[in-house]
């Protein structure tokens, strides 16, 4: 998928003096342009689309000799987001996502070209084990005793000769997603922060406040780590939605069982959760607390109290 020049989205209700207090009349409202072309104002939704040339959204499953889902999930979308704009203060919510038609190479089989997603079949060299933390501390303590963990390790002998696996992946080729999403705020939003943040307007915490955070570093390419799709070899390109994109009206099917996040639990105890995922038309909905767009009911999570 081609990019775009960077462009300059305009805010409205600027405050002129950044320690005076956030006006409801002062939301800061996003320009976006819709499918149609035309302009459609939102004050607390955000839509980028993204693509690249590889992609892999593994099924839990099928984990060691890893298989993607046939799209992104929820969970892998949020990570993009995150990419882009993580704040403690906020949470993104994904309400749904768009299969988009992705740019081919000029010699890519036209066969392939035309099916709603494409698997290929790749090898790569991992690892059977980890380092453990005290291991690093001892190394900390003392650097003459550092000792390499090589992943390539073949013909090498003793312990690593023994560090490579290798293992087959089905993964995606050539995808592009447009993502629509929510910024949520957390119990710690309008609260005092423990430093000063970059680039963060002052005033009160609102959804419009990261809405316009979020629109600034996609016009300007901005990360705060390479977003990927499923995996960190896989990184992809982002850009705003201009109106030129493709959604594949075509492709509509139920795909079973996706996990649609994992709740991170202080203690360690994490729960995946699932839902029951249907592509209609192109787009996946995913929204827990809304209807889908073509007045689907909210998906339901199993798995989470």
């Amino acid at each position: 998928m081609p990019s775009h020049p960077a462009r300059r989205i305009p805010c409205y209700g600027r405050r002129r003096d950044p320690s005076a207090p956030l006006e409801p009349s002062q939301v800061r409202q996003i320009i976006t342009r819709s499918n149609s072309g035309g302009l459609t104002v939102s004050a607390d939704i955000v839509s980028v689309k993204v693509w690249g040339e590889f992609a892999l959204f593994t099924r839990p499953e099928l984990k060691v000799e890893r298989l993607s889902y046939p799209l992104m999930t929820p969970s892998a979308a949020r990570g993009v987001l995150d990419a882009i704009v993580y704040r403690p203060q906020m949470s993104w919510h994904v309400r749904r996502i768009t299969v988009l038609e992705p740019t081919f190479p000029a010699d890519f089989p036209k066969q392939a070209a035309q099916q709603p997603y494409r698997l290929i079949g790749i090898r790569r060299n991992e690892i059977q084990g980890k380092i453990a933390p005290r291991t690093v501390e001892g190394w900390m303590k003392s650097p003459s005793s550092f000792e390499p963990y090589l992943v390539d390790s073949a013909g090498r002998e003793g312990a690593q000769g023994q560090n490579r696996t290798q293992r087959n992946s089905l993964i995606l080729q050539h995808v592009a997603y447009r993502i629509d999403a929510t910024p949520l705020l957390t119990n710690r939003a309008n609260r005092p922060r423990a430093k000063p943040e970059d680039e963060e307007d002052h005033g009160l915490d609102t959804p419009a406040k990261y809405v316009g955070m979020f629109q600034r570093r996609v016009v300007k390419g901005q990360y705060f780590h390479c977003p990927y799709l499923g995996c960190r070899e896989f990184a992809c390109h982002f850009a705003a939605p201009d109106g030129s994109e493709k959604p594949l009206a075509g492709w509509s099917e139920s795909l079973g069982l996706m996990l649609y996040d994992i709740r991170f639990d202080p203690k360690g105890a994490n729960r995946p959760g699932f839902f029951f995922a249907k592509v209609d038309k192109g787009v996946l909905h995913c929204d827990t607390k809304g209807p889908g767009p073509n007045g689907e009911a909210p998906v339901e999570v199993l798995g989470w109290d």
